[in-house]
Order: structure tokens, then sequence, then C-alpha cells
């Protein structure tokens, strides 16, 4: 089989008047055969014996076009010519069609085919007519397995009866032949035109370039047309797949996986139809994959095995089957030039963004062409009517904005409000903290400029070990360095993350992962001892498998474009080996007595009606500074619900339910002086 592109050929006056003739042709035959059947003339039905009647039946009935203008019978319409050649008609299958055709565009058809038949209850094409009549003759035509059937071109008003069945063209064949093509409406609602991107950056214009030398190298005996294009994000692959079935001369329609019919008999017909639009069309078509269950991914494979028209796959993973899979084309990561190219070309009309400043996004954000485009639009839009923020502060907005996107579901996102003001701790903490922001920060500079990442290459991602009991401020502390980056903060509980299921737990990371990449957010894996402990030593294959997954979450740490942290309690636990592996450890110990009476200071708002309040006497209590924080909002809510300003007998109470949850008992020593 092969392709027809619509609108080849003559015009659609030309195209008319040439089909018209071809039927004419076709209908003489039928006349002819009405003649010798007719009473007193001894031929048989279906004789072939008189070769001037059915060697030239148009010197007996000589067509006209529609306006009266004789008509000299041709080679036939090209949209007919590539239908009997796509679909490898014979000539009495073409001639067939035409009968079918002539049924619709033909008013005196129905009449000559009941005088011909000698049966006015059969005016309309059937099978034995077409025998009889028509040139070449041969049964097979009309099985099951032969090109008018299969490909539904031709269908019967009764299968029970073949030979007197009426015979009706299919009306998207019809349409087909009359020059105007569609998509069938059968599949309307399963499938869906997928745009050509206006412009693809270099790397993915070279994986459009393989997926359509894919098409080609598989047009092997057997071998299914199928490429994969994996990785990336659903809508690049799309963008990739859409550019190559350009450059191949044909449009690209979409399906997802979900919607192949499960029962055999429907997946056929859905199989059928789609490789006749294909060739109509031309088309291929694009199979989105995302997660099936075994029976819904059993029927994808079989469907996409049976490819005989350009298919592509798109998945974030290679499928696996033992079934032949195609070529396979990766969606490539942009380098930093790319991203440079696309930022700059989406805000070219943007005057007040200087490369200085794009070259920041670059370095923070690395997301997918279509993506920019709409973190552009969002700026053009937004800046005539915002007055706090610049063009730039509206780019790095909209960049954090897009980067979002598929985060919210994989962990808890704080918007940081905390700086470091709100922060207590030892002068030694504070400046590791500032150093992590500065590694981050300057990644640009000596990665690119200063030419670290080639010599390198690798363990280059900044990571760091927040170790401390519950309270101390490791959470706060990523805070205040994602306010201080200009980032999201996104917490990640690993006891959540981790799975009793072998590979899960890096599925589930490598999805968080991904989906951070796009903005470089601040990670923060809390709960680290979940996946962490003393693992060197293999004593079963559980142990085993919990190395894999603690190196594999370094191994994405030291990769990752943004700043990774992981928090414990036990420290002790982690074996040095994976320590090593980690640039930066901060300890967060457990505050001194002046340091509470420094958080309590800072905790409690200057707008707040206090008596008597003592931050010295507050710090006798030997808590951490989470629960500081909450016995002094609980203490406020039982002063504000008796009318009273806060004072040291709320935050008594207050810190009597604190220290319940705690499993503790206030001690004379911690409430002495209070009341």
């Amino acid at each position: 089989m092969g392709t027809y592109e619509p609108g080849d050929g003559a015009d659609a006056r030309g195209t008319g008047v040439t089909l018209t003739a071809e039927i004419h042709r076709v209908l003489a035959r039928v006349d002819a055969h009405a003649a010798r059947t007719a009473p007193g003339d001894d031929s048989e039905p279906g004789d072939h014996s008189d070769p001037e009647a059915h060697s030239d039946p148009e010197k007996t009935a000589g067509p006209t076009s529609p306006d009266g203008v004789p008509v000299v019978a041709g080679p036939g319409t090209a949209p007919l010519d590539a239908l009997a050649a796509c679909f490898g008609l014979t000539p009495f299958e073409r001639d067939l069609v035409l009968l079918t055709a002539a049924q619709e565009l033909e008013p005196t058809t129905a009449a000559r085919c009941a005088a011909a038949c000698g049966d006015r209850e059969r005016a309309h094409p059937t099978f034995s007519l077409a025998l009889a009549a028509l040139a070449e003759p041969h049964w097979s035509a009309l099985t099951p397995v032969a090109p008018l059937r299969r490909w539904r071109i031709i269908e019967l008003d009764d299968e029970s009866r073949l030979t007197t069945s009426r015979l009706r063209l299919d009306e998207r064949i019809l349409h087909f032949l009359l020059d105007s093509p569609y998509l069938d409406v059968r599949l309307h609602g399963q499938l869906r035109r997928t745009p050509v991107p206006d412009a693809l950056p270099p790397s993915y214009d070279l994986a459009a370039n393989r997926v359509a030398t894919g098409w080609t190298a598989s047009a092997s005996p057997g071998a299914p047309l199928l490429v994969q294009v994996t990785g990336g994000d659903l809508r690049s692959r799309a963008d990739i797949a859409a550019a190559a079935a350009a450059r191949s001369g044909l449009g690209l329609y979409t399906m997802g996986a979900e919607d192949v019919p499960t029962d055999p008999v429907e997946r056929d017909r859905l199989a059928r139809l789609w490789q006749r639009e294909a060739i109509l069309l031309p088309a291929a078509l694009l199979v989105e994959v995302g997660e099936l269950d075994r029976d819904q991914r059993a029927a994808t494979e079989a469907f996409l095995a049976g490819a005989a028209v350009p298919l592509v796959v798109s998945s974030e993973d290679p499928l696996r089957s033992e079934r032949p899979h195609g070529a396979r084309v990766a969606v490539p990561r942009l380098d930093d030039e790319e991203q440079l190219g696309l930022w700059a070309a989406a805000f070219e009309d943007v005057t007040d963004l200087a490369d200085a400043e794009l070259r920041s996004l670059v370095a923070q954000f690395q997301l997918p062409p279509h993506v920019v485009r709409s973190a552009a639009a969002s700026v053009r839009r937004d800046l005539p009517h915002e007055d706090d923020l610049d063009a730039a502060g509206l780019a790095w907005r909209a960049g954090l904005d897009e980067a979002r996107i598929g985060m919210d579901e994989l962990g808890r996102r704080i918007e940081p409000q905390a700086g470091w003001h709100d922060l207590v701790l030892h002068d030694r903490q504070t400046s590791v903290l500032r150093e992590i922001v500065a590694h981050v920060r300057q990644r640009p500079t000596v990665h690119q400029e200063w030419g670290f990442a080639g010599t390198l290459r690798r363990g280059l991602g900044v990571t760091a070990l927040f170790a401390g009991g519950s309270g101390t401020g490791k959470t706060l502390a990523a805070e205040v360095m994602a306010k201080e980056l200009g980032l999201d903060l996104f917490i990640v509980d690993l006891s959540q993350v981790v799975s009793k299921y072998i590979g899960e737990t890096e599925k589930n990371l490598r999805r968080v992962f991904d989906a951070a990449e796009r903005g470089g957010a601040l990670l923060l894996f809390d709960e680290a001892d979940a996946l962490f402990g003393k693992r060197s030593e293999v004593k079963d294959s559980h142990d085993r498998y919990a190395n894999l997954e603690v190196s594999y979450l370094l191994m994405r740490m030291e990769a990752y474009r943004g700043l990774a942290i992981l928090t414990t309690n036990m420290k002790k636990a982690l074996d040095n080996a994976f320590l090593r592996r980690i640039r930066f450890v901060v300890d967060f110990p457990f505050p001194a007595e002046h340091e509470r009476a420094e958080i309590w200071r800072r905790v409690l708002p200057p707008q707040a009606p206090v008596k008597d309040i003592d931050p010295e006497l507050l710090a006798q209590l030997t808590v951490a500074g989470g629960s500081i924080r909450n016995i002094a909002l609980s203490g406020a809510f039982l002063a504000a619900e008796e009318g009273d300003r806060l004072q040291m007998r709320h935050m008594l109470a207050a810190a009597r339910t604190e220290y319940l949850k705690l499993e503790r008992s206030l001690t004379p020593a911690e409430v002495r002086g209070w009341v």
C-alpha cells in the first residue's frame, strides 16, 4: 500500500468531469449487458462472447459532462488511480468501485441496474451484476480478505446474500474520490490532529530527522513502521513527531493508549479503519502511552505490532516487549546555548530584558520550548499592568509558575517567607548555609564560564545533609535559603517515597527529580533515615536493594541542577561511605538557653498584646524552636479566647499541652518564677 497526497492531479472541475467519464464508461457496460439479456437476445447472462460490446462499450453510450459537452474517456482521476494503487485493486475491483460511485453520483444508475438485472426490485449494484457486466470479473473480489471488504471500501447491506445484496460505496471513499479529504467520522473522539511546531531547537530538529529515518528503516517485510520517542515531556515528544511527519509528507494524529480497545474484534476494526485513513489522508499516528494495567498494555502492544503505516509511540520510558519495537529516539536535553536561544527568541519583543538576565533565567530553569513560549506570553500579558516587578522579575515568576506544574502532587510546596533574621543558629552553621547559597547562585559562572564543568564532569550537584533533632530549625533553614535564591521549597517525605516493591522507590525518586529539574527548586528530602542506614554490609537481598536505592538517590542529587537537602534525626546511623558523597553536612544542635530566649523574642510579634512576658523565663523550657513556636501560638489563642492580653499563665497552659504531646512532664526548674 502507498499513500496519496490530496489535491494531486486536475482541479476540482476537471476531476469531476473525468470521474463522470469513468462512471459512464462502466455504466455503458451495464447498458450493454442489459441489451444482451433483453427479450429476443439469445445470449446468456454473463456471456462475454461479444468482443465489440465489451472491448469498447463507450461506442454504444457516449457519455457527456454535466453541462452537455461530450467527454472522451481518460485514465481516471488522481484519487481514483491512487485508491487502486494504494489498496492493490484489480481492474475489475476498480470498475466495481466506479459502479457503486455511480449509484451516488449518476441519477440514471438505478434504472439502468434494474434493466440489466431484469428485475425492477434490484435497482442497485450487486455483485452478480458486476460479474456479468464488467470486464475481467473474478469471484475473489468480494471475499472478506480482499481489498474491497478488508478496507471497507464497499459494504454489503446483507452479508448473508453475497451476490444479490445491495453494494454501497463507503461515504469516506466517495468523498475521497471527489477530492474532499477529511478524518473518518468514526475516528472522531479517539484521534485529534497534532499541529506542526513553527520551529524546533537544533537538537530536537535532529531527533525529528531520526524519527523520519526510523520509518524508512523499518520498512522491511514483517517489521512494523514504528518509532518510539522517549523522555522529555509529552508536548515535546509530540512536537518532534509532528515535525517528522511533516518532513515525510504526512499529517499527524494522536490517540491515547488507554483508548485502544481490549476486545480483539474492536481492536482489529480500529486498526483497519486507521490504516485506511493513514493512506487516504495521508498521515502518521502518535500513540501516547502512560500508566496502563496489564490488559490495556497487552491490547496496546497488539495494536502497535500490526502497524503497517507510520506510527510513533510516545512514552517516558521505552516499551519493554517481546514484539518488535522499532527504532528508539530519546528527546535530547537542551544545552545552555539552545536554552538561551529559546529564551531570547521568546522574549525578543521585550526590550528591557538584558542578556545577563536571560542567562540568569537559563541557569535556573530547564524548560521545554513550548513552556518557554508560554512563560513569555504571560510576561507580555502582565507587563503593562504590573507595577511591582520589571520584565526580569516577571520572567522569573513566570518560570517558577511553569516549573511548579507537575511538582505539587509529588511533595509539599512552600513559598518561602522566612529570612536570615528568623534563623537562630551559631555563626559557624550560618556561614555554611550562606556558602551553600553561593554554590547554587554561582554555578553558571564556575561551571560554564570558568570551565569547571568540563574538567570535573561528575558530582557537580549541590548536596547537603541537615542533621539534628526535631524542631531544631532544619526546615526553617531550608526555607531561608530558598527565599534567598528566589526559589520554591519542595518538601518530599522519603518515608512516603520508599516502597517495599523492588524498583518502585527509584521510580518514585525519578519522578520527583525529573519534575524538579524544570525549575531547579530547592528539594528537601525529609526523614532520610527511612532510606539511609548501615547498609555497607550486605546480609540479604533487601540490604542489596536498599543500597541500590540509596545509590540512585545520591546519583540524582549529584546531577541535580538545583539544591538537594537531606534531613535526619540520627546522623550516627548513616554510613560514612554515603556521607562522603554529600558536599555539605550541617549540624543543628539543640539550642542553648540564650538561643531559646532569642527564639522567644523573635517568635512573638511586636503588635501582639502582652503583659509581663519574660523571654528569659520562657527560655527555661528545654524545647527546640519548633515547640517554642507551637507554645507561643497556642498561648496566644488561649489569651484571645479569654479576651485578655497574652501572659505567662497562658504560656504555662500551652506548655503543658505541648509537653503532653512530647510525652514529657514540666519540671519545677523549667517554670521557676513564672507565676
